[in-house]
């Protein structure tokens, strides 16, 4: 299946410590009730294949650290061979992966990313930065997913 991308924006709060190339990929299948990006369930916007890939990075590669696909639960290997061709063409960028689902998709290898996102849109359990957060945001060290979701967490002051 052909992944496809609406927009994209270099953003500093998806992924803790990194300037990050977001991809809002199209066409989700998850239809988490209340989800504030309706407009990325259809089937629109631009190709993302390897050769666009590619030349975003060419554009915006000295400016981030990190390429983050926002979204791809319709194709997640196709988005896991996309990160590796970041991985492959340019290994100092870290990659990351905001998925929708619950579990990751089975036979999917979590080591060609650097930060995995997991967990439908729960608007009573509240966004990241929320303590109660159904959500969670790994950081993939070898084949350890370890569980970083406390980093959006903001320090009550006294």
């Amino acid at each position: 299946m052909k992944v496809k991308y609406y927009n994209f924006d270099i953003v500093f709060a998806e992924i803790p410590d990194e300037t990050t190339l977001a991809l809002n990929i199209t066409n989700c299948p998850n239809r988490c009730p209340g989800c504030h990006s309706v407009h990325l369930q259809g089937d629109v916007g631009q190709v993302l294949d390897e050769e666009e890939l590619v030349g975003l990075i060419r554009c915006y590669g000295q400016a981030v650290t990190c390429v983050c696909f926002m979204g791809g639960d319709s194709a997640p290997q196709e988005i896991a061979r996309l990160a590796s061709v970041v991985k492959r063409l340019c290994p100092r960028l870290k990659t990351g992966w905001y998925s929708g689902r619950n579990a990751l998709a089975q036979g999917l290898d979590p080591t060609v990313f650097d930060y995995i996102k997991i967990g439908c849109w729960n608007a009573e359990a509240g966004p990241l930065s929320s303590p109660t957060t159904n959500q969670h945001l790994y950081h993939v060290v070898g084949r350890e997913m370890r569980d970083i979701t406390s980093k959006f967490w903001k320090k009550q002051s006294l």
